[in-house]
């Protein structure tokens, strides 16, 4: 009769254990599951999205590296095209200058040879007044002749 207590109270607690201890352990262990289940998922969608935010920044990247070498050849022709309108604006001042110091120069010798003119006029001048003013004499004229070559 024992072993038939014990046989019933075994049974009586395996239907109490079934009915109210095994479904709350079960309904927990089936929510943890699925909470791993869908944490698994966000990671995989994470990798995923991890993956295509990659790429998309790799594109940005490249994009701005062609986009700053454009701008860096842009401007080196620019600085290229500077650096050519100054070299003709600066042959182009050269040679107003050079133009200019010419004519100045050509003016300074207009002027000087007209001084030169005026001064071997007046030597000449002065040369005639002394030949008119001595008496005429061959010997005297040939050396006053002289002295005024040496001044000219």
């Amino acid at each position: 009769m024992t072993l038939f207590g014990q046989s019933i109270a075994m049974l009586v607690f395996v239907w109490f254990c079934m009915k109210f201890i095994w479904p709350p352990i079960t309904d927990a262990i089936e929510a943890r599951q699925k909470e791993i289940a869908d944490g698994l998922a966000a990671a995989e969608r994470g990798q995923a999205d991890l993956a295509s935010a990659r790429s998309e920044a790799e594109k940005i990247v490249a994009e701005a590296r062609d986009q700053a070498r454009g701008i860096v050849d842009q401007a080196s022709v620019r600085a290229n095209g500077i650096v050519e309108e100054a070299k003709s604006a600066g042959e182009a001042e050269r040679a107003r200058q050079l133009e200019g110091a010419r004519a100045e120069i050509d003016i300074e010798a207009n002027r000087a040879r007209d001084e030169l003119r005026g001064q071997v006029a007046a030597i000449a001048v002065a040369g005639a007044e002394r030949i008119l003013a001595r008496e005429i004499d061959a010997n005297a004229h040939r050396e006053l002749l002289d002295r005024l070559a040496s001044e000219l």
